[in-house]
């Protein structure tokens, strides 16, 4: 088939093992408006979000993988990928940035910006062709891999890894990397640049919009600090060449409601019967911390009237 030449030259891209700036590329570290890039992002670590750890970040261009140890490169080298990950002349291609962005935040200080997250593209897509999506459905990284559509790889070494991390938890954190942690690290991100331009064939104006607004919103939902978003930057607002249309769009927005000592359990019901109840009446996303938390909060993502309406919803519960 024609995919099988882009999957060999897929598998045939360097991988580098990054400790220290100087070993990633210029155009990357120093992000400028005549050199915007895509890059297929991802984070590994022990229990990722603000408590946990952040091992190794992945990053693939189109000519080479860079794994950046956070271990061996701590902060410093970190700080020195801050700049391009909250450029809006990088284009960070993940799935499911909601904590990875959360542990960068709480870790490192950095306000990941400009992502194109996979999971909200595939379901944009979806409602395009026609399709409604469950609203505890959400398409998994393997899931994505595997339908034709978008790449047609069954990535089998993924349970592999799972079993790993049972035994180890510790495994993103051992040193010197392992072939086996390498080949992991690598095929998280190794298809997301293909997986993004296919998606990009498909997305319309509308679309593309909304998937730029809510993977700012996810980016900075598990965020949340007293000061309410203060300094992050700010969400994108409805472009002119939608609003001509005769059904422009609601500007989405984040809301996060603060639940009482105790009530949580109410507003989640019996085995999540209550919060899968407000989310199938109203066409919001719905996210709890959960153990990981943010504790005692509901983060309400979508357009202003359904978050509204969801908000009271939540409070009858309680």
């Amino acid at each position: 088939g024609e995919d099988d030449g882009h999957e060999a030259h897929l598998s045939l891209v360097p991988i580098h093992i990054v400790t220290h700036a100087s070993q990633l590329p210029i155009e990357f570290l120093s992000p400028s408006p005549e050199k915007q890039l895509v890059v297929g992002f991802d984070c590994e670590g022990v229990d990722l979000c603000r408590y946990g750890t952040l091992c190794i970040m992945q990053l693939a261009f189109s000519d080479a993988i860079y794994l950046v140890d956070a271990i061996q490169g701590g902060e410093k080298l970190m700080k020195a990928c801050k700049r391009a990950l909250e450029s809006n002349f990088i284009t960070k291609v993940i799935h499911d940035c909601k904590r990875d962005s959360e542990a960068l935040y709480f870790q490192y200080g950095i306000k990941l910006h400009n992502v194109v997250d996979t999971q909200i593209a595939y379901y944009l897509i979806e409602e395009q062709q026609g399709r409604t999506r469950a609203p505890d459905d959400y398409i998994s990284f393997v899931g994505l891999l595997a339908d034709p559509r978008y790449c047609g790889i069954s990535y089998t070494e993924k349970k592999e890894v799972r079993v790993l991390l049972k035994q180890d938890p510790k495994f993103w954190t051992r040193r010197p990397l392992s072939e086996s942690m390498v080949r992991a690290a690598t095929d998280d991100v190794r298809f997301l640049l293909y997986i993004f331009y296919k998606m990009m064939e498909k997305l319309n104006e509308r679309s593309l919009w909304q998937l730029a607004v809510r993977g700012a919103l996810y980016c900075r939902c598990f965020c949340y600090t007293d000061n309410e978003y203060a300094d992050w930057p700010s969400i994108p607002t409805i472009p002119d060449y939608i609003t001509v249309e005769e059904s422009a769009p609601e500007q989405e927005i984040l809301s996060v409601l603060n639940i009482p000592p105790g009530k949580m359990g109410l507003v989640i019901g019996r085995k999540g019967a209550s919060i899968l109840s407000i989310k199938n009446s109203c066409n919001a996303e719905i996210l709890i911390g959960g153990e990981k938390g943010p504790p005692d909060k509901v983060f309400i993502i979508g357009p202003v009237k359904q978050v509204r309406k969801a908000e009271a919803i939540v409070r009858g519960r309680m």
